[in-house]
């Protein structure tokens, strides 16, 4: 299907039948929608690789793979984020980044992955049949190096069924549909797309949590249109970054996205929201959730900050050891079944949460905007 340049807000609206929105779609009721307390959420899965990385942990595990989803849902964590597109033929794959590489002779390839077949895309990385050798599997890295992608633990790509029906079934799904940021997408390639993704939804999610969330904003209000079971999410990196399209540009953006839309909530850069804290009243009082991605959220007390404002649930890598600073700055002991020890009346930590006035929030808020600007 053809991308031509045009702005979907300038598409005429028409009715449903034509694009077969309700055709063939089994989604039940619409159900109310509210997360689970203060929720830590696995970046794509375990956390994402980071190929350069002196860090161990940014390399541990694949990202975006069953064993790492897996390796996520041994924690008491409530969901886990990833991220899907769509191949050629139509089936919702997991994969990140907008194009995959390959080296084969000395010569790098690259292939954009919704221009590949699903048999296509599966060729690459470790295979799930042993005798197989799939494609040197390569990433390239924001400084322009394509290297090869070296894990301690790897494992084969995977597709959106999969996940359904191999990952742990209590653990949530936070579906993050990715679209290309510098293409503009008329409104039947987006419906097209975005119900090849709830088609598998329908057949394989059961009674799994899920999410779905989205940076490009029209995406995000038609998977609003087209079902209404699930919650969504706009994603904004909140002014870090300077887009095309306004509606990305600012917290105050995003919650207009989500009021016209119908949304549930925003997925903030942390950074913004530390920069913006105002923000965060407006999009309660606007009876939206609010979670926030990013690097400083692998930092224990940057999540307890914002436990302390009020924000309902952050994106992480590091896992194992943010669930356990939480568990200890919040005092939320963990379950039977997690791998971490419950506190003892002998550690020394506080047993109750401890209360902070406006103006000590206020102060830790200007503290954190100044930090945040080096």
């Amino acid at each position: 299907m053809a991308l031509r340049t045009v702005l979907v807000s300038d598409v005429p609206s028409l009715p449903d039948s034509v694009y077969g929105l309700s055709e063939g779609l089994e989604l039940s009721k619409p159900t109310s929608f509210r997360l689970p307390g203060f929720s830590v959420i696995g970046h794509r899965g375990i956390g994402m690789n980071v190929l350069q990385s002196s860090d161990r942990r940014a390399r541990g595990v694949k990202e975006n793979s069953i064993l790492s989803f897996n390796s996520a849902a041994k924690y008491p964590i409530d969901f886990i984020e990833f991220d899907v597109q769509v191949t050629k033929d139509d089936c919702p794959v997991i994969f990140h980044d907008d194009f995959i590489y390959s080296e084969e002779n000395g010569i790098v390839n690259e292939s954009r992955v919704t221009d590949l077949s699903l048999s296509e895309f599966l060729l690459y990385g470790p295979q799930k049949e042993t005798e197989k050798i799939g494609k040197t599997l390569m990433r390239k890295s924001k400084e322009g190096k394509v290297l090869k992608w070296d894990v301690d633990l790897d494992d084969s790509l995977c597709t959106l069924q999969e996940a359904f029906e191999q990952v742990e079934q209590t653990l949530g799904f936070n579906i993050e549909l990715k679209f290309g940021d510098q293409t503009v997408y008329e409104r039947e390639f987006l419906v097209h797309i975005l119900r090849s993704v709830l088609q598998v939804v329908s057949n394989y999610a059961k009674d799994r949590p899920v999410i779905f969330s989205s940076f490009q904003p029209d995406a995000a209000k038609l998977v609003r249109e087209l079902q209404s079971t699930y919650p969504v999410f706009f994603l904004t990196d909140a002014g870090n970054e300077i887009h095309n399209d306004e509606r990305r540009n600012s917290l105050e953006e995003a919650i207009q996205v989500c009021l016209e839309g119908g949304l549930q909530g925003i997925v903030s850069e942390v950074k913004g929201v530390f920069r913006n804290p105002a923000a965060i009243s407006k999009i309660k009082e606007s009876n939206l959730s609010l979670l926030t991605y990013g690097k400083l959220n692998n930092v224990g007390e940057a999540v307890y900050m914002q436990y302390v404002m009020g924000i309902d649930g952050v994106i992480v890598d590091f896992v194992e050891e943010i669930i356990e600073s939480t568990t200890r700055m919040m005092i939320r002991p963990p379950p039977s079944s997690s791998p971490l020890p419950s506190p003892s009346k002998d550690d020394d930590v506080a047993i109750t949460r401890p209360e902070f006035s406006q103006k000590e929030i206020s102060f830790l808020l200007k503290l954190l905007s100044q930090l945040i600007q080096h």
